[in-house]
Formats: C-alpha cells, sequence, structure tokens
C-alpha cells in the first residue's frame, strides 16, 4: 500500500482518528481549561468533543488552537499536505499543492504557510544550545535575493567581499547558519550580518565548551575566543578541509535551501523569508542520517501544529 492510499489521506473519519491520536495520545485535551481525558463526543456532531469539567463545559474539537482551526479544507487533504511538505526535500510549491490537493491556490498557499508555521521551532520555552564539550559547531553566512528596500550598509566598504553573490551587500538579505556536526541546524534571518549580530547569535545560541568552526571572516574573531577551541579555514586561498576542520555542512545545508528556492519556489518576499527557514530547518533536523523517515516528520509537524495560529491577515 502506498503512503498516498492509506485511509487518513482519502477518509475524513480516519483523517480526524489519525490527528487525535497524534495530538491527544493521552485522551482528548480541552483547550479552554486544558484537562486531559475528561470530555465525551457529541454524537450529533461527529468530531466535535464537550469538556466535562463543571467549570467548562465547552465544546471543542482536535483541531481548536492548532494552525488548522477554522479551517474549511479536508482534514484529509490536510494530512496530506503535512505528508507532501515533509517528504519533500527541496520543498513543495503552492502550485504543486493546489492541484494535488483539488484546492484553490490561494487556499494552497495559505496552507503552505500554516504548515511552515507548525515545522517552525522555539516558543515560549528557551532553545537549548548547540554543540557541547567534545563536539563541533560550524558557523557560516550567507545572503539570498534582494531586500524590498536596501539596507544602507552601517559604514562604507573599500576592500572586496571574499564571497561570492551580491557586491552590495546592503541590498541582499542576509542569513546566518550554525549547524552542528552530525546533528542540528539553526538559522536566522537578519537586516544586517555584521559583527555585532552575528557575534550575539553564535554566543547565545552554541554552548562556549564546544568546538567553533569557521572561515576566515572576521565577522567571528572575537566571539570566537568564548569557545573551547575556534578553528579556521580560508577560502580565499582555496583551503576548505584541513584534517577536520571545514564548514562543509553549513555550506551543504545553504546548497539544500537554495537549490530549492531557486528551483521550486523562485521567488519569496522578504517578510515571508523567516518561514522557508523554518521549513528547511525542520526537514534537515528531521532527516534519515538521524534515525527519521517521512512519516515521522509528518507526525512530529502535525504535533507541532498544537498552540499555533496563523491568520491571513496576521501581522508576519
Amino acid at each position: 500500500m502506498t503512503a498516498y492510499t492509506e485511509p487518513h489521506f482519502n477518509n475524513e473519519a480516519a483523517a480526524r482518528a489519525t490527528l487525535e491520536r497524534i495530538l491527544w495520545p493521552s485522551g482528548p485535551v480541552c483547550p479552554h481549561c486544558g484537562v486531559i481525558g475528561h470530555a465525551y463526543p457529541q454524537k450529533s456532531r461527529p468530531g466535535v468533543w464537550r469538556c466535562a469539567e463543571a467549570a467548562c463545559r465547552k465544546d471543542f474539537t482536535v483541531t481548536m488552537k492548532t494552525v488548522m482551526e477554522r479551517s474549511h479544507i479536508p482534514l484529509h487533504k490536510w494530512l496530506l499536505g503535512f505528508h507532501l511538505f515533509t517528504a519533500s526535500k527541496k520543498g513543495f510549491s503552492a502550485h504543486q499543492l493546489h492541484r494535488t490537493l483539488g484546492i484553490t491556490y490561494r487556499s494552497a498557499w495559505f496552507m503552505a504557510h500554516r504548515i511552515r508555521e507548525a515545522m517552525a521551532t522555539g516558543g515560549l520555552k528557551p532553545l537549548t544550545p548547540l554543540g557541547g564539550s567534545g563536539k563541533i559547531v560550524e558557523a557560516d553566512e550567507t545572503y539570498f535575493g534582494r531586500t524590498s528596500e536596501p539596507k544602507p550598509l552601517k559604514r562604507p566598504r573599500t576592500t572586496p567581499y571574499t564571497k561570492k553573490g551580491w557586491k552590495d551587500k546592503g541590498a541582499a538579505r542576509a542569513i546566518v547558519a550554525l549547524v552542528e556536526r552530525g546533528g542540528n541546524v539553526r538559522t536566522f534571518h537578519v537586516a544586517h550580518a555584521d559583527k555585532e549580530t552575528v557575534g550575539g547569535i553564535v554566543a547565545a545560541n552554541i554552548a562556549h565548551e564546544s568546538r567553533l568552526h569557521t572561515d576566515e571572516s572576521r565577522l567571528y574573531t572575537e566571539i570566537g575566543e568564548l569557545f573551547g577551541t575556534h578553528e579556521t579555514v580560508k577560502h580565499s586561498v582555496g583551503e576548505y578541509v584541513r584534517d577536520d576542520v571545514h564548514t562543509n555542512s553549513a555550506e551543504g545545508y545553504f546548497s539544500i535551501f537554495k537549490r530549492g528556492m531557486r528551483g521550486v519556489y523562485q521567488h519569496c518576499r522578504e517578510k515571508h523569508l523567516h518561514r522557508y527557514l523554518a521549513e528547511y530547518d525542520f526537514r534537515y533536523n528531521h532527516r534519515i542520517a538521524l534515525g527519521y523517515n517521512d512519516g515521522d516528520r509528518a507526525a512530529l509537524a502535525v504535533k507541532n501544529a498544537a498552540g499555533k495560529r496563523l491568520t491571513y491577515r496576521q501581522p508576519h
């Protein structure tokens, strides 16, 4: 049986049962009062539950207070959308989604952004620093696309940049990536990839006992002193690997990201860039090499949808 013929991709009741199993592993959870396992189904309204707590007694469904709340798209199409996004290494366009699911392009575009919102990490809990004792974390930055309104450089530059790309960095979208060797990635879209901004990101997101690997950029010279060791490779003279010192993991992530953005999505407004980064981060952090398959990724994305909302006119 192929993935697309499974019942929860074609039947609404099976899709709802699958969502309830993923989002409510210990029984129905009332989104109003938070009580777990103390609710009963409304027989006359399939999928609707009523909280049995005397102080609450409110109705709810499994999609309430998730990215799927108040959506008119059938649940089995939502589950297929989650599967397609998490199984496609370089992304899945809204046009392809609307053709595959048989929904309008506008609905597919909004659905895609809500799935990306579910893929995003972070929230109220602080993220655990990358790396640790004996572990290697690579830090690198890249530039992708032009900003809506070119930002002036903080100070004039008289020497050429060593990295390929936009010559006017003030008109380019800067992205900083931190990659734990053999582990997870964490990316940031920043207004300016300057020493202060990049240094703050590196200091706050990498355990200081880690080995920090970067290229020869002066962005990391001072902040590198915080770490157990700071080792660099000099790309400007053709050095890319020296023993186990390199930034190839970060470069590999950027390669996947740019191939997908240029080949699949082709265009992205700057205000949406952080959502696309969240999408690529999620797939990278749950890749096959770390023990995840397509089904695992889809289930995790659905689970992450809880407690998140994204409305059509919500500020970005």
